[in-house]
């Protein structure tokens, strides 16, 4: 075979359906490719007979030294007055500059999103890829998972296939705790604005609400929202269509609380004298809401410092790098309850 005709690792990438970022990896002996996937660039890698000079072989080991964050949102979304992703990004930055590595941050709110998504991280523009606020059976983790990609995720993804790892909260732990401080206090009649049902957040706050009123026996009233101020303001009024002598309400996010809150003092209910109201997050906002708002802090900076710390772990071929890490809740307990 001529040198014109030498196969090129773009080629092996073609043939073995992956990344050349994944088959530089295997070709130069990383650690933490799929044992699946290193058979298939082996046997690309064979068939075509490739053979990395040494020239390339210091090209293709080259990392970027950029990690994406994906948020599969919109930017409407994202640059709103959810203090979420702020707060997540500000987490994984801080942990990557003290790294010396660079954030690239990605939204994909959309199918053209999410393509273009992909197409960049399997083009090998990132050394990895951390996710953030997942809706759904989300396809693109174990995507580029099974590209050789390495990838982490804040939150459980409902489906990966195969399995990443990542960060999440107590979250049924920290509605539980907040439910029962209501029902010490004497609450009775406990409605719950939950969250999203296509996030794993919103669903496991929603089986904590369910499991302790039914310890309890006591009966549930359930609305959903999205998450945001205004979402909390239509359920809130839902609610007291449906119920008007409930006598507390927990709300699945800050947000949502707040707008609650808003609901309430227009419907001329008092807080927390007629309905006590608890959120979840513990946005710094809450302390001055009126009245100050008891809430279940979550550690948003901190999971996404955890996040960015296993994923440098990951890039660097770490095999004990756990497959997931639950960060523990604490119930703020201020004037709305």
């Amino acid at each position: 075979m001529t040198t014109r005709e030498r196969p090129t690792l773009e080629a092996v990438a073609r043939r073995a359906g992956v990344s050349r970022a994944t088959v530089s990896r295997v070709v130069n002996g990383s650690t933490t490719v799929a044992a699946s996937i290193r058979e298939a660039v082996n046997q690309a890698v064979d068939e075509l007979g490739y053979v990395p000079n040494q020239a390339a072989r210091s090209l293709v080991t080259r990392q970027t030294d950029s990690i994406a964050l994906i948020l599969p949102e919109t930017a409407n979304r994202v640059f709103s007055d959810d203090l979420f992703f702020p707060a997540i990004i500000r987490g994984v930055g801080s942990e990557l500059e003290a790294a010396d590595k660079q954030l690239v941050l990605m939204m994909a709110g959309s199918a053209a999103g999410y393509a273009r998504v992909e197409r960049y991280a399997v083009a090998g523009h990132v050394d990895g890829v951390m996710f953030a606020s997942i809706h759904g059976a989300d396809p693109l983790p174990g995507l580029l998972a099974r590209r050789g990609i390495p990838v982490i995720c804040s939150g459980r993804p409902m489906i990966a296939d195969p399995p990443v790892p990542y960060v999440d909260v107590d979250h049924a732990g920290g509605v539980a705790a907040a439910i029962q401080h209501l029902i010490t206090s004497g609450r009775r009649r406990i409605a719950t604005i939950a969250g999203p049902q296509d996030m794993v957040a919103g669903l496991e706050r929603l089986t904590g609400y369910h499991d302790t009123l039914r310890a309890a026996g006591l009966p549930e009233l359930v609305v959903t929202g999205d998450f945001t101020r205004d979402s909390g303001i239509t359920a809130m009024r839902e609610l007291l269509d449906r119920d008007p002598d409930l006598d507390a309400v927990f709300a699945a996010s800050d947000l949502m609380a707040h707008g609650a809150l808003q609901t309430l003092r227009n419907a001329g209910r008092r807080v927390p004298e007629d309905v006590a109201v608890i959120g979840f997050d513990d946005f710094e906002v809450s302390r001055y809401s009126d009245p100050p708002l008891t809430t279940v802090r979550q550690p948003i900076g901190e999971a996404g410092r955890t996040m960015a710390r296993e994923m440098l772990r990951l890039i660097s071929g770490d095999p004990g790098v756990p497959p997931a890490i639950i960060l523990p809740t604490e119930l703020i307990v201020r004037a709305s309850a």
